[in-house]
């Protein structure tokens, strides 16, 4: 998978928003919830973190649905919780270290409260395994990504194995195993599932209220050399054309605007005969949406069919990620990427040939084995070349289970791989600087989903080409989509001001009328 950039999401974030209709089978779970609403107000307290991709927010918001289903209630922080589960990212080590760190953190609060649940989830867990306990034995559950339609009865072990941390249960005479000090309950679900795309769960609709995401695809067959998603996430699996349709309405329904379709190698997918560009075109016809983005897209799966999607669907934003990782043709082999520099050129020239203005972000991933300082100079070149509007950009870190890592020395300097690195940043900020600037005059219509950190008297949006936008409040509300024209630019923020019938009170809202000022609900 190629990454984005990291995000760390309390479960506070993600709040229940039931949709109006479901399916029949969505409908039936309901129904089930509606036995655990009772015990919901006196259930267990529970509180997720998130760290790593869109995805791993999606599948929070997922666990959280079910959980909230399963009878439990949220825990507005760590402290006031009976379960903490942190939702983990495996794609670089300093991701993984940064969780274990937390992990040390939190285990201070089971010292005070042992039959608090302590869980790592997601792709650190499936990662790690049971190793995963050798490093923080505190640690009650691993769970991985497939394990999520079980996590409620892992739940349950755990908190029957962390109650008096000693002797016998209060409720029954039966004898209970005794656990060393500081050792969890260490229950362990670790078992990847090709099949498994989680039908029919409904999630918590969480996130900004505004831009929903919706996970179209599981894992990666692709195999790059660097990357563990694929012994994280498993074997790639489309997930029915229906049950995303499903979800979509769903959002739709709670008062979002915009869905984000979600997969690890999002254009690859396909669900029997249904592939992307049939998929784009489905979700388009969706009344009430306004805008469909994706991610994270992968180069050789840029067919004429999906870029023809794209640029014909008014509603698919023009706006592609696109992962270039290295420009030296060499460094790709042995990245096992599948396209030559010449191939990536050709995709980025087709997609601007029938979009001129599409913004295209991408991933560098610097200082890979072997590279060589021609290899860099060759990837700084292709940058200059491309212009690419920005881009999230790392150097290389060895991950265990990849065949780099059994098979291909990590071999550049430490001091080289920062210089190249920061070469690559400093690059690449004067390009995006350029491109932003470029914008000032011009008309945008953007998407407003939230306030801004700097003033309440501004909101920030999001133009079709995904650039954020700071624009004045007064008047507007979140979730209002208005045309704006750019006055000034930063190297990754666009300035401006609302235009025409925007400015005027008459926006484009979520109910087609003029809201006064606030949030909507």
């Amino acid at each position: 998978m190629d990454a984005g950039p990291p995000q760390i999401i309390p479960t506070s974030a993600l709040t229940r928003k039931p949709p109006a209709e479901q399916s029949s089978g969505a409908a039936a779970a309901e129904t089930a919830s509606e036995a655990a609403a009772a015990a919901a107000a006196t259930g267990p307290r529970v509180y997720l973190e998130t760290y790593g991709c869109q995805m791993n927010v999606a599948d929070s918001d997922m666990l959280t649905g079910i959980l909230l289903d399963a009878g439990y209630r949220r825990a507005a922080s760590a402290d006031a919780a009976d379960v903490i589960l942190i939702n983990t990212c495996a794609v670089r080590e300093r991701a993984e270290d940064k969780v274990l760190a937390r992990a040390r953190q939190l285990s201070a609060l089971k010292r005070q409260r042992p039959d608090m649940v302590l869980g790592i989830a997601g792709c650190m867990a499936e990662h790690l395994k049971d190793s995963l306990l050798e490093q923080a034995p505190y640690v009650d559950i691993v769970a991985g990504p497939d394990s999520y339609r079980r996590m409620g009865e892992l739940l349950a072990r755990a908190r029957d194995l962390a109650a008096p941390a000693a002797g016998e249960r209060a409720d029954s005479d039966a004898p209970r195993p005794v656990r060393a000090p500081g050792v969890g309950a260490q229950v362990v679900d670790v078992q990847l599932d090709k099949g498994e795309t989680y039908e029919g769960l409904s999630g918590a609709l969480g996130g900004d209220g505004i831009s929903g995401f919706v996970t179209i695809q599981r894992g990666c067959d692709k195999f790059c050399t660097f990357c563990v998603v694929p012994f994280t996430r498993g074997r790639e699996r489309g997930s029915a054309p229906r049950e995303i349709l499903r979800q979509v309405r769903a959002y739709v329904e709670a008062g979002y605007r915009e869905v984000v379709l979600l997969g690890q190698t999002v254009n690859s997918y396909r669900y029997e005969d249904v592939g992307f560009a049939e998929l784009l075109r489905a979700v388009a016809r969706v009344d009430g949406l306004e805008r469909i983005r994706f991610t994270s897209p992968y180069p050789v799966d840029f067919t004429a069919e999906v870029i023809d999607a794209i640029a014909s669907e008014d509603k698919v934003c023009k706006y592609v990620h696109l992962p270039l990782q290295s420009g030296s043709d060499e460094v790709l082999a042995r990245m096992r990427r599948g396209y030559t520099v010449d191939d990536f050129r050709a995709i980025v020239a087709a997609l601007r040939a029938r979009m001129p203005d599409i913004a295209i972000s991408t991933d560098i991933l610097s200082s890979f084995s072997g590279e060589t300082e021609a290899d860099h100079q060759a990837t700084l070149a292709l940058m200059r070349e491309l212009r690419f509007d920005s881009a999230f950009m790392f150097r290389y870190s060895e991950r265990s289970l990849t065949y780099a890592a059994k098979k291909l020395p990590d071999d550049v300097s430490e001091a080289d791989k920062k210089r190249r690195l920061a070469e690559i940043i400093a690059l690449q900020e004067r390009i995006s600087a350029e491109v932003f600037a470029a914008q000032i005059g011009k008309r945008e219509r953007v998407l407003l989903h939230n306030r801004s950190k700097r003033s309440d008297q501004q909101l920030v949006g999001r133009t079709d080409g995904f650039k954020s936008v700071i624009v004045p409040a007064a008047g507007l509300a979140i979730g209002d989509i208005v045309e704006v024209e750019i006055e000034r630019a930063t190297m990754a923020t666009l300035f401006g001001r609302p235009i025409g019938d925007a400015a005027a009170g008459n926006r484009d809202t979520r109910t087609n009328e003029t809201t006064e000022g606030g949030a909507h609900p």
